[in-house]
């Protein structure tokens, strides 16, 4: 079998790498830049959705999101209705820089892109789309504290 997965990890952790350089002069470092780009993509994300979209623990996320919030990049924000409930938002600061993630996650696509078909990129998309449903599943079971039988 095609080892597929190294694949993708060995683009995913080079693609990481090239954005903690890039971005470090804007100090957001050790994929920080992940959390606001989905904070900003969604205004009052809380953050157990937010780590669910990243793919990354609870206290995994409650670091980064501390840091953010620090680092005077986002804000945590009590729900109208349940006051227990804390949103995230960008502050003008994390707005003021997104377009330019959002500048360097395109520059990324297109690099990683180059040369295929729109067909073939739809096609690598769709497949993809589909892996990572299969994943998700398994993921959400070992959360949860199950063992997978291999």
């Amino acid at each position: 079998m095609r080892e597929i997965l190294r694949e993708i990890g060995m683009i995913a952790r080079a693609l990481d790498s090239i954005s903690n350089i890039e971005f470090k002069a804007l100090d957001l470092t050790k994929g920080q830049y992940l959390y606001l780009i989905r904070i900003c993509e969604n205004p009052g994300i809380i953050q157990e959705k937010l780590a669910e979209m990243i793919k990354v623990d609870r206290t995994t996320a409650a670091r980064a999101i501390q840091k953010l919030e620090i680092q005077g990049f986002i804000e945590k924000r009590n729900d109208d209705e349940n006051k227990k409930i804390k949103k995230l938002f960008a502050t003008d600061k994390g707005l003021e820089i997104y377009p330019f993630l959002k500048r360097e996650g395109d520059y990324s696509n297109k690099v990683a892109l180059n040369g295929l078909s729109q067909e073939e990129i739809e096609t690598i998309f769709h497949l993809l789309h589909r892996v990572r449903r299969n994943i998700d599943v398994e993921w959400d079971y070992v959360k949860k504290g199950n063992k997978r039988e291999y």
